[in-house]
């Protein structure tokens, strides 16, 4: 392994096990409060952001390792009817547990067309399967690339603008964390209005293959 891929463990795993109790420092002041970061600090950033709002991340050097790393979670948690919307990933789920009933699935897969690292966000619109995939099912697994990585959500709107040249998806949604609320008692609870858990797999493709 890569020393560089080496420092992205090692950053990944510091950021998970810290807190930080003040998120944004810099919020007050002459300072931007939103700064742009290097390639290898935007992945810590989203890994320590996203797992905060009890998102679970795995990072993967290739598809191989993403094959592997979903089929395990699979196994670990005895997932028989999985949902992918048409056209989406293919050959990532075995054709056995594939299924088409979103209401009685175990767990959705889609992919994405962003991740925001400042506030974990995962940027979703009707290609990746619209908000039915990723709502309607107990559980959202989504597979994304870290050259999908940007900091801001504005710089997300604007990787949309050209990347649809303005004319934009019928729907667009951001996703941060599980689906919780605490209107009851104020009391935190997950999966009450989307899916209790989600998943993220960052795949690399931004480190060249030696």
């Amino acid at each position: 392994m890569s020393g560089s891929k080496n420092s992205i463990f090692k950053k990944i795993r510091m950021a998970l096990t810290q807190s930080t109790p003040i998120p944004f420092p810099k919020s007050e002041g002459s300072d931007p409060v939103v700064q742009p970061q290097p390639e290898e600090d935007i992945v810590v950033t989203f890994a320590e952001e996203f797992t905060k709002l009890q998102g679970k991340f795995a990072f993967c050097l290739n598809d191989e390792e993403l094959r592997r790393g979903f089929e395990a979670l699979r196994a670990a948690h005895d997932w028989t009817k999985i949902y992918v919307p048409p056209g989406l990933l293919p050959g990532l789920v075995p054709d056995g547990y594939l299924t088409g009933d979103i209401v009685h699935c175990d767990a959705s897969i889609t992919d994405c067309e962003a991740l925001v690292a400042r506030t974990g966000t995962i940027v979703l619109s009707a290609k990746n399967g619209g908000r039915v995939a990723s709502v309607y099912a107990p559980v959202h697994v989504c597979v994304a690339r870290a050259s999908q990585l940007v900091y801001d959500l504005g710089d997300a709107l604007k990787v949309l603008q050209q990347r649809y040249d303005g004319r934009l998806p019928s729907q667009i949604s951001f996703a941060t964390g599980p689906s919780r609320t605490a209107d009851i008692e104020k009391t935190l609870v997950t999966g009450v209005h989307g899916p209790k858990e989600v998943y993220l797999f960052l795949v690399d493709d931004l480190t060249p293959t030696p």
